[in-house]
């Protein structure tokens, strides 16, 4: 385990090696699961705020849920979810050439929004869990992901550096040179 300020490090974070191959996974993790994608409080407004821009984005099926039930849902635990459609696919997915992308993301790479994604989906396979007194980073194996692991043993890619950007999106760029001066001891 690895400590960095209030925040607990799996060391499977450090030992892993993972990319994402969509061609191979076609972007499951956005449509398989027992609920959506994890939510933020403040990334609702924002979704909220942003979603004409969105909308354009999403499928019919995913815009007839968020005019429905709105951007988000809870899970069997009360967080904030995205909503999904056909209760397994998050409402925010559209599809090209038969892979799962994110709506959310295809505004932002348009420059229609100034907001990528939810940042779990950003940092998946990493789960953060919040406690009173820390965050716990773990990893979230899932057999959906079985390619990417070996994708990123291939290519000798621990999993900390594959999600380097959304690591620094959510803890700074301090902690995360914190975190590779730890890994590397």
């Amino acid at each position: 385990m690895i400590a960095i300020d209030n925040t607990l490090i799996s060391d499977d974070i450090r030992d892993i090696s993972f990319v994402c191959d969509l061609e191979k996974c076609r972007g499951a993790c956005c449509v398989e699961g027992d609920a959506g994608a994890p939510l933020e409080e403040d990334e609702i407004s924002v979704i909220e705020d942003y979603l004409d821009e969105i909308e354009p984005y999403m499928t019919p099926d995913g815009i007839e849920v968020v005019k429905k039930s709105g951007v988000f849902d809870y899970d069997m635990f009360g967080h904030f979810v995205t909503p999904l459609v056909h209760d397994h696919e998050c409402a925010f997915v559209y599809f090209e050439n038969g892979i799962a992308f994110c709506a959310i993301e295809k505004a932002f790479r348009e420059g229609k929004i100034d907001f990528q994604k939810p940042v779990s989906c950003h940092l998946y396979p990493v789960r953060v869990s919040g406690y009173n007194d820390f965050s716990a980073l773990n990893y979230h194996e899932w057999h959906i992901c079985h390619e990417a692991l070996k994708n990123g043993k291939k290519n000798n890619v621990p999993l900390y550096v594959f999600l380097k950007e959304p690591l620094i999106r959510k803890f700074g760029e301090e902690w995360y040179t914190r975190l590779v001066e730890s890994v590397k001891k």
